[in-house]
């Protein structure tokens, strides 16, 4: 391992994936996303990502010149083609136009087709939060959990996510993928030739395994069982039948270095507290479920960790497998 800052983390993604053909501003924003994941402890969506980012820029799985742009829109709802580029100019021109009109009219809906993996999705919602917007955010991704009661990985992973804005304090983030664990730790497992825990996943039999390579073969085991398989059918749903993207079984698994052009979709959902009972009674009421919650001891907030180690992060850098290092090409100073 080695320490490394964010700012020198940042450029060092810029260029590798600037190298692979990404423009400037797809190179810049999925940077500028994976340090932030890496920078709040989430690896699996840091820049660890960078090799396989940019081998589908070489491959041609990404369009390194895509340039988003807005073909529908309404007062309250707004679609984004991504051009089957990386996902993050996409979702920068969502989240953007998506505030402003969740701010004239009290509420929005963004969704992002031909799109890629869009990396830790609470990442997203931070512009939202800094708005006093309250934002969900929803992405597909490669099939990787069966429907209940089936062998076939038909579903993806599908994180989803929640900002809620507070007064004075940072945001609560709500952050999670609706497998066991995010599909990130298996691969981060298969590349490291380590065994994955018991109820992680499953084989290509339908049969459960530790052997992480076995499992990138087979599927992952829904979180909640019968529940959080029903849970990534809804996010398919939302993702997809509304924005006309690929479903996850549609889509070739993103850590392939050949394959088609995933085109996933991401919806985000914003939302304007004055448009109901106003701002002050939202912050008031949110409060007093906040103090509730911390009245029991023990009970942390969602992304209060993520948040202290960012702060962390900022003054003392972050560590990098030597590995990854190499692979993007860095040169101690």
């Amino acid at each position: 391992m080695t320490t490394v800052s964010l700012s020198e983390l940042t450029q060092l993604a810029r260029d590798t994936l600037a190298a692979s053909g990404a423009n400037a501003s797809m190179a810049t924003l999925t940077a500028n996303a994976l340090v932030f994941a890496d920078a709040q402890g989430i690896a699996t969506h840091g820049v660890s990502r960078v090799p396989s980012y940019a081998q589908h820029l070489s491959s041609g799985r990404a369009d390194g010149n895509a340039e988003p742009n807005i073909v529908q829109e309404k007062a309250s709802a707004i679609l984004v083609d991504a051009g089957t580029g990386l996902a993050f100019p996409a979702c920068e021109l969502a989240i953007a136009s998506a505030i402003k009109k969740a701010k004239q009219t009290g509420i929005c809906i963004a969704g992002v087709t031909n799109s890629h993996h869009f990396g830790m999705a609470a990442y997203h919602l931070e512009p939202v939060a800094q708005e006093n917007l309250i934002g969900l955010a929803f992405s597909n991704s490669p099939s990787a959990i069966p429907a209940w009661g089936g062998k076939r990985p038909l579903f993806g992973t599908n994180p989803i996510a929640a900002a809620f804005p507070r007064i004075q304090s940072a945001p609560v983030m709500i952050d999670l993928s609706l497998s066991q664990v995010a599909r990130g730790k298996v691969i981060l497992a298969a590349r490291d030739n380590k065994p994955i825990p018991d109820g992680w996943a499953l084989d290509s039999e339908g049969k459960p395994t530790n052997d992480a390579k076995a499992a990138l073969k087979g599927s992952m085991q829904a979180v909640g069982g019968v529940k959080g398989a029903m849970l990534a059918m809804m996010v398919e749903v939302l993702c997809v039948a509304l924005t006309g993207a690929s479903f996850g079984f549609e889509a070739d698994p993103l850590y392939d270095d050949v394959g088609n052009k995933p085109r996933l979709g991401q919806v985000f959902i914003l939302i304007d507290p004055e448009a109901l009972a106003g701002q002050q009674t939202y912050f008031d009421r949110f409060e007093s479920l906040i103090e509730a919650m911390l009245e029991d001891n023990g009970v942390r907030l969602p992304g209060a960790r993520r948040h202290d180690l960012a702060k962390i992060a900022t003054s003392e850098g972050v560590d990098v497998p030597d590995s990854l290092l190499m692979q993007m090409g860095y040169q101690a100073a």
